[in-house]
């Protein structure tokens, strides 16, 4: 299409106007279906009880800022990745260590456990991922046993593993997000469409899911379907980068975390942002953010060291968690729900319940 040249009396300037008039006339569109608030139709729900959550286990290994944190399957272990170099697996009932790798850079963005709980995938600014393999063996050289897997042309800001310890989704700086086989370590898909560097993304919950979210630093969220490589949906309501993604546990929507202050919510079917969790007193960016297993809570961790535990269908605020002496960076619900884990600018990592 961009090839063919511009047809008779087109300017640039006058496509960007027509996109312009385009995009207005579908926004009001959209705005014709919204008939209800979220928070208005959630006024007759009971509000949630008194929250008592504290801090119960404080990790402390990491020689620098603790960039990313991700829970095993058996909702007891965790992996961890500094800027330090460091990615460590820890016990977080009794906050040992277990495995220790020194990755090939420091600023290790990205780190995930595979689903079997038996590997770890991990990679930053040396713009790769490479996948280690785990034993029971407490005192093996794991570095010895790294498998490079994905290479992007800039860092990789994210990682997950899809449903299988066979495929990876990673996120980067490049502007893409990608799919590859861990065995063969074979690009299966890539998907472009953001217009600046990818910053996170998030897998659908369901066994079947085939889609997954991006946010990104052009401002959007977008959906993507991983068979097709196709962006199927895409967000644009924040006014700053999307720092985080993450899905609704039915699946049918989102939560965003940005620079602007603002975490959003966003649902699928609707094609449409419904709830905005904001205040006036939050000026800082959200980093991190993460559904309680019912998802009536979004917790999200910000860069003037809290977590703010905000109530999903009434959009408002319902605790501060204090406790990090620096910016959190990463936020995780545990698989049971029970607890959830942040990593911190701090050097340290809290597990809350």
């Amino acid at each position: 299409m961009a090839c063919q040249g511009l047809e008779q009396g087109e300017t640039v300037a006058t496509l960007k106007k027509e996109t312009e008039a385009l995009k207005t006339k579908l926004e009001t569109e959209r705005a014709k279906l919204q008939d209800v608030e979220l928070n208005t139709l959630a006024e007759k729900i009971e509000p949630v009880g008194q929250l008592n959550i504290k801090t119960r286990r404080i990790l402390k290994g990491h020689g620098n800022k603790v960039l990313c944190v991700d829970w095993c399957t058996d909702k007891r272990r965790m992996v961890s990745s500094s800027q330090d170099g460091k990615v460590i697996v820890w016990d977080a009932y009794t906050t040992n260590k277990e495995h220790a790798v020194t990755m090939p850079c420091t600023w290790v963005m990205a780190c995930a456990y595979a689903p079997s709980g038996c590997a770890i995938a991990a990679g930053g600014l040396d713009n790769k991922l490479s996948v280690y393999p785990l034993s029971l063996d407490k005192n093996e050289n794991l570095a010895s046993k790294r498998k490079p897997v994905a290479m992007h042309t800039n860092y990789v800001s994210h990682c997950t593993f899809t449903l299988s310890d066979m495929q990876v989704l990673t996120s980067s700086g490049d502007g893409t997000c990608a799919l590859w086989d861990v065995e063969s370590a074979q690009l299966l898909q890539s998907f472009h469409s953001h217009t600046a560097d990818v910053l996170s993304l998030d897998m659908g919950p369901a066994e079947t899911s085939n889609t997954f979210v991006s946010g990104g630093c052009d401002m959007k969220a977008k959906l993507w379907d991983m068979r097709s490589g196709q962006n199927v949906q895409s967000f644009e309501t924040h006014q700053s980068d999307v720092n985080c993604v993450k899905f609704y546990p039915s699946g049918d929507a989102f939560a965003t975390g940005s620079d602007d202050a603002t975490c959003r919510f966003y649902d699928l079917r609707a094609d449409r942002e419904v709830a905005v969790f904001s205040k006036d007193s939050v000026i800082f960016g959200a980093n991190s953010v993460d559904f309680s297993q019912s998802g009536r809570l979004l917790f999200a961790g910000y860069n003037d060291y809290t977590v703010n535990v905000w109530d999903v269908l009434k959009g408002t605020r319902l605790n501060i968690l204090y406790g990090h002496e620096n910016r959190i960076s990463s936020l995780r619900m545990a698989p049971d729900g029970t607890s959830f884990c942040t990593a911190s600018w701090d050097n340290t990592l809290r597990v809350w319940a």
